[in-house]
């Protein structure tokens, strides 16, 4: 088995060719720190929109290697969120959201059609199952406010024999499909947004990471290794590395997520009927996330991974043997079929989380925005994020700019120690609570004291 950092959508393709560092000093109408997606985006969307804009780029390594490109590929919209939306902004504001990152994951397969792209962009839908009896109906809160919202369709419950039809594994029970999302091949995604943005005229460089921020009297100024930007506007899009800059460093959490995927597996996608392309996840908060491959394989994910202390990951969270062979057993599990079939590919990253499991967009001062916060369900929603990092970044006001997560109300996580030492107890009792679920017993007193701890500071843990 192959285990690296990078993983299993990048193997095939062309090694790229290194954009230069930047060295000295250099200046720009907008400075983009961060070249996953939502740094992409934003670059993309300014070009679109402002085509005279030197546009500038550095990502500390090659523009897709990160989180994007070695992610699961579930290209989700927000409305399994929607009752934590409304709660946190009201009804309309919520939908507005919803329907924009609908948009977004539409938005994402019209740009690779119209681009020649092949990222293998699926519109098949994402099935959220149960697997023991405290999951059953997770999705109603879901059904009732898309009911009382008038917004039905969005999601449509399932029973166990109609989930088992779309795939049938012996822990599924039953379940809800989101018809709106899609599946895309990660790496392929990210390859093909940095090779656009090159013809477009996107200055990109790599190798080149920030070392700090001047943000405070004239233009602000991005200090890299080699030299320093300077930028009528920055956008900040480097995931968990935000930690690093200070007025972020209480608004997320970095944790890790691990996947494994297999040999070609098309017998066993035949003998369990997973042959539709949807994406599914089990209804834990550590939650389990799968999908097929275009060439038949099964690709396996959990984000049970430990939190991580500030903004370093270290190789743990991307390379960790024991996590890997822990999701293979999962993975097991769930598909006994694959006994004897051989796991080619393991890998793990560093994810960034908000404390209200919802992406964000925070201004530093007048000319310094950041995106973050995904929570594992970037594909989708960056490109939604990156049109409105582009309209803050050229000074426009607009529908891009109004919605919802655009500066909303602060929630903050405790600084460390005390959010790694409290992250890591949370972790632990949740993992604890959810294994006993599953084997059908109820956790005791303590356990759901400590997994309720972050709710009843504010912390939003789950979807």
């Amino acid at each position: 088995m192959r285990h690296d950092a990078h993983g299993f959508w990048v193997r095939d393709l062309p090694e790229p060719i290194a954009r230069p560092p930047l060295s000295g000093a250099e200046r720009a109408d907008v400075a983009i720190v961060g070249g996953g997606y939502t740094g992409m985006w934003t670059a993309w969307w300014l070009k679109q929109r402002a085509p005279d804009h030197r546009v500038v780029l550095v990502e500390a390594e090659i523009c897709g290697l990160g989180p994007s490109g070695r992610n699961g590929g579930f290209c989700n919209s927000l409305w399994f969120s929607l009752p934590a939306l409304v709660a946190r902004f009201g009804d309309r504001p919520a939908l507005e959201v919803c329907r924009a990152a609908e948009e977004s994951v539409q938005a994402v397969g019209e740009w690779c059609e119209q681009q020649g792209v092949d990222a293998r962009y699926d519109h098949a839908g994402y099935l959220q199952v149960s697997t023991c009896a405290a999951q059953d109906g997770t999705w109603e809160p879901v059904l009732r406010e898309m009911k009382r919202l008038g917004v039905e369709g969005r999601c449509v419950e399932l029973s166990p024999a109609e989930v088992a039809r779309r795939c049938a594994s012996p822990r599924f029970r039953g379940g809800a499909l989101y018809p709106t999302a899609a599946t895309v091949d990660p790496g392929r995604l990210a390859a093909g947004l940095r090779s656009r943005l090159i013809d477009a005229g996107v200055e990109i460089f790599e190798r080149t990471p920030m070392r700090g921020l001047r943000n405070g009297g004239g233009d602000p100024v991005v200090e890299v290794e080699g030299g320093e930007l300077t930028a009528g506007h920055v956008v900040l899009a480097a995931g968990s590395k935000l930690l690093n800059v200070s007025g972020l460093r209480l608004a997320l959490t970095a944790t890790s997520s691990h996947m494994v995927v297999t040999e070609p597996v098309p017998d066993v996608l035949e003998e369990i009927g997973w042959t539709g392309g949807e994406c599914i996840t089990d209804s834990r908060s550590m939650i389990h996330y799968f999908r097929t491959t275009a060439d038949g394989r099964i690709a396996f994910g959990w984000g049970g991974g430990k939190v991580v202390y500030g903004s370093h990951a270290g190789r743990r969270a991307n390379v960790d043997p024991g996590m890997v062979r822990q999701v293979s057993r999962h993975m097991l599990s769930f598909f006994p079929q694959l006994e004897g079939r051989s796991v080619v590919h393991g890998w793990g990253g560093p994810i960034d989380v908000s404390p209200t499991h919802l992406p964000i967009v925070r201004s530093l001062g007048e000319r310094v925005h950041a995106g973050f916060g995904y929570t594992g369900n970037g594909v989708g929603p960056s490109q939604m994020v990156g049109r409105a990092l582009a309209s803050l970044a050229l000074e426009q006001r607009d529908e891009h700019t109004a919605r919802a997560f655009v500066d909303p109300p602060p929630a903050r996580v405790p600084p460390e120690p005390f959010r790694y030492i409290g992250g890591n107890l949370i972790r632990s009792a949740i993992l604890h609570k959810e294994q006993l679920e599953e084997q059908g017993r109820r956790p005791g007193p303590l356990t759901r004291a400590v997994c309720g701890i972050p709710e009843r500071v504010g912390i939003h843990v789950g979807r």
